[in-house]
């Protein structure tokens, strides 16, 4: 399929618009003029009024009146009253006067009304307008402008002053050795994690830091009267996507003899943390005795790696960037080209409902799903009315004012960027749907993507049999899948994206036609 047929509409949908004059109102009112509550054009009512006869005449016509109007009427001077005291009170807070309705107060959405709001809403908002914008912003996409190296290294230059240009050769992991500036005498020794940010504001890994501490003194090197510790980046990453398989992949990977992870799945910055005292127990002795321990690698798998760049914003506010001048992947870059990559995807739509049903903590239901995803389009599409695709995709505030996470699906952008700086080949994807159909032969491609030998039988086994992880809670499973109506807007929305990212990938895979 090309580009140009997300613009024309099904006919099922074409044949489900509405207008005013098939509604069943019309064939009532559309005929004859429907009296309001302050209608006094009566033809009969007497030209003069004795005022005596005012308040019985008054008691009479209010005997008439409903319940329901009475109370509408009072309803609706309580709500006039109530925002028009607000206006006067923040009439010095230089607010507008009719300003958004905060989300909390906004009405419950039911079925019912999405349902009978659909078409038209997918009309306006989807076939006509959005999609159109964004089939032009990816036809006019353009490969983002790639930071000389030494910009990238001036951004942060005490972390590229403590990493190496070389590693040690012999290693497949990119590690080498650090002298300990802390003191060693007797049984005293400097706690190398007193100030450890991680283990200051996280209980877990306060834990690891504990567990790495009582194991410190042995994995030092002593020479010419000075004491080293071998430290290693990762020899791969598994940068994305949330909810696209990262926990289970990791799981697997774990029992893989020769790949050791972090001490905690996801860090969420780029780690040069205690891989080291696998790789050392084989350094330490012959090679000759030892070659396999030499060829551990070492691996970190956050799911934010691949599409946060957030911090950017946060650091930099005074810089007026229309788009972020650097991206996580010319750190690693600057200091592993040689990198190796793994990217999980599965279907943007079904992606995003497990994101929300997992990241959401107040009341969750599909009905609920459907007003944050249409309100999060309406975020997006008022962005790309102003701004660049890249802008709206990587933007912090866009980010954080959606109420689900729509950006995290638009896969190619965030691919195309990381193939500025890493070749094809460094790039593994992964659609989770294949992985879950097939896991055996998913793990090989991954195993020799990753240059490590097969397992064992009784690994392999092992590894089969091992359940899914993260997998969706029984009291979300309990929800239900998601609206069809919602599942019909998000397809749209996320087809001229998949159209590029099976075309950038070259395999139909990923169009996710069945979606």
């Amino acid at each position: 399929m090309s580009l140009s047929d997300c613009n024309s509409r099904s006919n099922t949908q074409a044949d489900q618009s509405l207008s005013l004059h098939s509604l069943p109102l019309f064939e009532i009112y559309g005929r004859k003029s429907v009296r309001t509550f302050f209608d006094f054009s009566h033809t009969n009512e007497p030209k003069k009024l004795d005022v005596k006869y005012i308040p019985q005449m008054f008691l009479k016509n209010l005997s008439c009146i409903s319940k329901v109007k009475v109370l509408s009427f009072l309803l609706g001077s309580t709500v006039t009253f109530i925002v028009m005291a607000s206006y006067i009170l923040m009439w010095d807070k230089n607010v507008p006067l009719f300003t958004a309705i905060p989300y909390e107060l906004r009405p419950v959405v039911t079925p019912a009304s999405i349902n009978a709001t659909t078409v038209s809403f997918e009309r306006s908002l989807i076939d006509v307008k959005l999609l159109e914008k964004i089939i032009s912003s990816i036809q006019e996409y353009t490969s983002r402008k790639v930071p000389d190296e030494k910009d990238v290294i001036g951004t942060n230059t005490h972390l590229f002053s403590v990493l190496p240009r070389q590693f040690l050769p012999g290693i497949k992991s990119p590690c080498w050795y650090e002298e300990f500036t802390g003191k060693v005498s007797g049984e005293r020794i400097t706690d190398p994690y007193m100030k450890n940010h991680f283990g200051m504001f996280s209980r877990r890994f306060n834990n690891v830091c504990h567990n790495l501490r009582a194991n410190f003194r042995q994995h030092l090197t002593q020479r010419d009267g000075k004491h080293y510790r071998l430290r290693c980046l990762p020899y791969f990453y598994i940068i994305g996507q949330p909810k696209c398989g990262t926990t289970d992949l990791f799981n697997r990977l774990l029992l893989h003899p020769d790949v050791k992870f972090n001490t905690i799945k996801e860090p969420h910055w780029w780690t040069r943390k205690r891989f080291a005292h696998n790789i050392l127990e084989g350094v330490s002795r012959n090679p000759s005795e030892d070659h396999r321990a030499q060829q551990i690698i070492t691996g970190e798998a956050s799911a934010s790696t691949m599409w946060d760049n957030q911090a950017w914003s946060y650091i930099h506010r005074d810089r007026a960037e229309t788009e972020p001048p650097f991206l996580v992947q010319d750190f690693i870059h600057a200091v592993q080209p040689d990198a190796r990559i793994i990217i999980m995807l599965r279907d943007p739509v079904e992606r995003l409902y497990s994101d929300y049903l997992y990241f959401t903590t107040a009341e969750k239901s599909a009905e609920d799903f459907h007003q944050k995803v249409t309100e999060s389009v309406q975020l997006f599409q008022s962005c790309l009315s102003e701004r660049s695709l890249r802008f709206c995709v990587y933007s912090a505030s866009l980010i954080n004012s959606m109420p689900v996470r729509l950006n995290l699906g638009m896969y190619f952008v965030y691919i195309r960027d990381w193939l500025t700086v890493f070749y094809k080949e460094q790039i593994l994807v992964v659609q989770l749907e294949n992985y879950a159909t097939d896991l055996k032969v998913a793990m090989k491609k991954v195993f020799d993507f990753l240059s490590v030998g097969p397992l064992s039988k009784d690994l392999e086994t092992a590894m089969t049999k091992q359940s899914m992880s993260n997998t969706r809670r029984t009291k979300d499973t309990k929800l239900g899948p998601m609206l069809p109506a919602t599942r019909n807007l998000l397809s749209k929305f996320y087809q001229p994206f998949n159209h590029e990212l099976a075309r950038v990938l070259n395999s139909k895979a990923f169009l996710w036609s069945n979606s």
